[in-house]
């Protein structure tokens, strides 16, 4: 028996379901850091168990415990009616969830059903930012215990990816210390937000499953969560238009208003923006180094992502001239 069923057999059973059921591991793509596995019970029920690195594996500073604040967002997400993976179990660092149904979003959809599903998502999006957290920040503690404003909470998220960025020697289009320079300008903004809300912050397409099981497209679960945390909710527009300008998606904002989500595109609000597109492009652009060498995807990140990293800072410097 392999390792990935003797872990299974084991979480199953921690979980009080009967491990001798087990009838398939088998393993799901598209994840960068986790391990991810589905397992099949003979019943027909499907689960699926995500496994992190061993603690000796470099990673970001704030991908310590992961999976902690991934279980948070699913238990968050249930309370609004969001659809999501329920929490199974959590022990010794792994989680085992249920599964939901449909693939990742492609491009097979048609115009016409993908303007349908961003509305639905727009709808799903606003109800997760209804959800109110106990303080700013990670719920997993990898950056500390929560903070009571989100500057403070921010700032030390940035400041965490920026050392990332400085101990692997990151190539970024700016040096660690202008761009911290260039943030740091911005900071101000960050007070104008006041009240700790449920982010997912990777709600790119493939974290997004479409089920066609009625024929219909619908939304039938967002996935992967664990880069969540209670923060501002205009910091999930960053990966909901990864690499684009959420401005320009009409469908999304239009159902994130109907279900009565709030946001003004105003200067203030842009400038919050730039700041969360130069978080996640900086911590894209950092984790290629302890992921190992990929020519590929190193190319992509310097061609496509790295372009965006300074047309982030520079709309921050902008703004806040006249801020």
């Amino acid at each position: 028996m392999t390792d990935s069923w003797e872990r299974a057999r084991r979480m199953l059973a921690r979980a009080g379901l009967p491990s001798e059921s087990l009838a398939q591991v088998r393993p799901l793509a598209g994840g960068t850091y986790n391990t991810v596995e589905e397992l099949r019970l003979t019943d027909g029920s499907r689960y699926v168990l995500k496994v992190p690195p061993a603690a000796t594996v470099p990673g970001l500073r704030h991908e310590r415990e992961l999976l902690v604040s991934e279980a948070e967002f699913y238990r968050a997400a249930t309370t609004v009616g969001v659809p999501a993976p329920r929490v199974v179990a959590l022990a010794e660092r792994e989680l085992l969830m249920t599964a939901c149904p449909g693939d990742p979003w492609d491009d097979s959809l048609t115009d016409a059903e993908q303007e349908e599903l961003r509305g639905e998502l727009g709808r799903q999006v606003a109800r997760l930012h209804r959800v109110t957290g106990p303080g700013f920040g990670y719920p997993s503690g990898a950056l500390g215990p929560l903070a009571p404003d989100w500057r403070t909470a921010f700032t030390a998220l940035l400041d965490a990816v920026l050392d990332d960025a400085r101990h692997y020697g990151a190539r970024l289009p700016r040096s660690a210390d202008d761009t911290a320079r260039t943030l740091r300008a911005a900071h101000p903004a960050l007070d104008d937000v006041t009240v700790p809300r449920l982010v997912h912050f990777d709600l790119w397409p493939g974290n997004i499953l479409v089920d066609r099981s009625t024929g219909t497209p619908r939304i039938g679960g967002l996935i992967d969560g664990e880069r969540m945390f209670w923060g501002d909710p205009v910091a999930d527009f960053v990966s909901l238009a990864l690499l684009g300008d959420i401005e320009k998606d009409e469908a999304f904002l239009a159902g994130y208003r109907e279900a009565d989500g709030r946001v003004d595109f105003d200067a203030p609000t842009r400038l919050r923006l730039a700041l969360y597109r130069a978080y996640l492009y900086l911590i894209m652009i950092t984790e290629t180094v302890p992921r190992g060498p990929d020519p590929g995807r190193d190319r992509w990140v310097q061609e496509a992502v790295a372009p965006e990293l300074t047309a982030a800072l520079d709309e921050i410097e902008a703004l806040s001239r006249t801020a």
